[in-house]
């Protein structure tokens, strides 16, 4: 059964013309818009979908935020990997109840809020301490303090190297992947699946060349377009906006240890 909504959680308000707005309950809070002041005390206790009216009469109805609209309202230093690749990533990367994740970069921490919600324990790098200490809060805000025993951010480049193995996942959103890809072979348990994040198709290009000289396989990449559709009566058709390009997924699978563990020497190699 589900709780009514309760003070220190947070709600997702939205009027009837669509607007949405993220707001932490507290007892004796206000919710201000220029419609007027919403009280707190009128939603805790209440069940999802209960209907409010502010001071001047606007209407509000109260739900619980998905992971999405956390995502894209919670705060944040670094640009976030959108909730269109963030569904994605967890299908391709297949994802599982206990997997062992290793994730760099962390960032503002809404791949590891993905990754931690599906089960995983997360390992992540970082360089920026600001950054992991935002993806931390994060975390906590909307998992709560015990996600905290399945995740670990530590302040380091995941350039210099991995200090653990044993990973089943490896998920970058790096700039230089191709960089990773011999200590990924490491990392990783045999038939480990490493996906990496990428704004632009040279950088793709760059990682599907260092993954053909590795011991890592069947690799793929794809990218995710979101168009959503007006529906109204007899009025159906696309709408005039689309989420279009966000990033390039790449993924492999590690299918043999290789001994060349820098790809720049095995793109040498090759030629």
């Amino acid at each position: 059964m589900i709780s009514p909504l309760s003070a220190g959680e947070r709600v997702l308000l939205y009027d009837n013309k669509g607007r949405h707005y993220l707001v932490r309950l507290a007892v004796g809070g206000e919710f201000h818009t220029h419609s007027g002041p919403v009280s707190h005390d009128d939603l805790i206790g209440f069940a999802e979908g209960r209907e409010v009216r502010s001071t001047r009469g606007a209407r509000y109805t109260a739900v619980r935020p998905t992971l999405s609209d956390v995502v894209l309202g919670m705060p944040r230093g670094a640009q976030v990997i959108y909730p269109k690749d963030l569904g994605p990533i967890l299908m391709i990367a297949d994802i599982f109840p206990g997997a062992r994740v290793f994730e760099s970069g962390v960032g503002s921490g809404a791949m590891s809020m993905a990754l931690l919600r599906a089960g995983a324990k997360v390992t992540g790098y970082e360089i920026r301490p600001d950054f992991a200490s935002r993806a931390s809060k994060n975390v906590v805000e909307y998992l709560g303090d015990s996600a905290l025993e399945r995740y670990k951010v530590e302040i380091r480049d995941a350039y210099e190297g991995i200090s653990e193995s044993g990973f089943d996942r490896m998920i970058l959103d790096l700039p230089e992947p191709w960089r990773m890809v011999g200590p990924a072979e490491s990392a990783l348990d045999a038939g480990g699946i490493l996906l990496s994040y990428l704004p632009t198709i040279g950088q793709v290009a760059t990682l599907r060349e260092a993954l053909a000289v590795s011991g890592f396989g069947l690799a793929e990449t794809v990218e995710v377009l979101q168009r959503s559709w007006h529906v109204e009566g007899q009025s159906v058709r696309p709408d005039h906006r689309m989420v279009a390009h966000t990033g390039f997924l790449t993924s492999a699978r590690l299918l043999r240890k290789t001994a060349v563990q820098d790809p720049a020497v095995a793109a040498d190699q090759q030629t």
